[in-house]
């Protein structure tokens, strides 16, 4: 009997070894799930967003903050200078530089070249596999191909478009205009109480439509600057205690790939940069009555939207002085 007893302990002991360890195992690899499925939700979403980004403004880097706030990383396409001229004309601002002032742009995670103008079914298919992009952006004024359907009917037939506001006041025919009515106003020699064209309009009158005509003219800027849009395009950082701060100063009108390059030397010359825009009236005087094309706020935006610069002085004075810096970080 003792024999019996002694055999049937130790099976059972043996039993509860395997009971032990199957929920042991069992447990681990539930474990194992779990975190695997922790480790899936947090991977980043990506969003795409695509565009000419032909005389890159703020009104551009506006719209892609506002995409880069529907994810973790926005990955942008820009279309070819083919793609450009088949559907809306040829771009006045080539590949190669609208490529530098997009990858400038400090919400800006990853750019592809000769992005299409639409989206194809073998390109949206190329973004969600080899980009592993969530959702596909675009504002919501129109994109109409030249055939009258939607350049995002497909991103909108399976799910995966967004959509941001777009920023009002601004375009790029709108900065063409202004280029042209300052030509047309230098050649006719109007600098009525020095005053040009684009000041009036920047303030919101067209003078055709105050000399009592249709008023059908480009009307230059309808831009108002808000505290809450500097605050969005602003760091909102300062520099460390034993920071170099590099001071820059200019116009910055029209903001250019040459304006990016010289920004990013500049940034390399410290570990914060600060940058002074000067205003119209400088400019003005400076450069004759028909300029600054962009007012001092469009201006200010343009360049706080850059990677390489950390803050800005709105209206800096044209001499540099040791209070221009020390006022500002002391």
């Amino acid at each position: 009997m003792s024999s019996e007893t002694e055999n049937s302990e130790q099976s059972s002991r043996v039993l509860a070894k395997w009971l032990i360890g199957g929920l042991v195992i069992g447990a681990s690899v539930m474990g194992f799930q779990i975190f695997q499925q922790k480790k899936k939700k947090k991977r980043p979403i990506r969003v795409y967003m695509d565009g000419c980004f032909d005389m890159m403004h703020y009104g551009h880097c506006n719209a892609l903050r506002q995409a880069r706030a529907l994810g973790d990383q926005l990955v942008v396409g820009v279309v070819s200078d083919a793609e450009i001229i088949a559907n809306k004309g040829p771009p006045v601002t080539p590949l190669n530089e609208r490529m530098i002032m997009v990858s400038a742009v400090k919400w800006v995670d990853e750019v592809i070249s000769d992005a299409p103008y639409a989206i194809t079914e073998n390109f949206m298919r190329k973004l969600f596999d080899e980009y592993n992009i969530d959702y596909i952006i675009h504002g919501d004024d129109p994109c109409i191909l030249p055939d009258g359907s939607d350049a995002y009917a497909l991103a909108k037939k399976v799910g995966r478009y967004k959509q941001i506001k777009r920023t009002e006041g601004v375009s790029s025919t709108d900065i063409v205009g202004r280029m042209l009515l300052c030509v047309r106003e230098r050649s006719t020699g109007d600098s009525h109480n020095h005053s040009s064209l684009q000041r009036q309009f920047s303030h919101g009158h067209s003078p055709k439509s105050e000399a009592g005509g249709s008023g059908s003219e480009t009307r230059i800027s309808h831009f108002l600057p808000t505290s809450r849009r500097i605050v969005q395009f602003s760091n909102g950082k300062g520099p460390g205690p034993d920071a170099r701060v590099v001071y820059m100063d200019g116009a910055f009108d029209l903001f250019h790939a040459g304006h990016v390059e010289i920004l990013r030397l500049a940034r390399g010359l410290g570990d914060f940069l600060l940058v002074g825009i000067h205003t119209d009236q400088t400019v003005s005087s400076k450069r004759g009555a028909h300029r600054p094309i962009m007012n001092l706020h469009e201006r200010s935006l343009s360049v706080l939207a850059c990677r390489y610069v950390d803050e800005v002085i709105i209206g800096a004075p044209l001499g540099v002085s040791k209070d221009t810096v020390s006022l500002q970080y002391t």
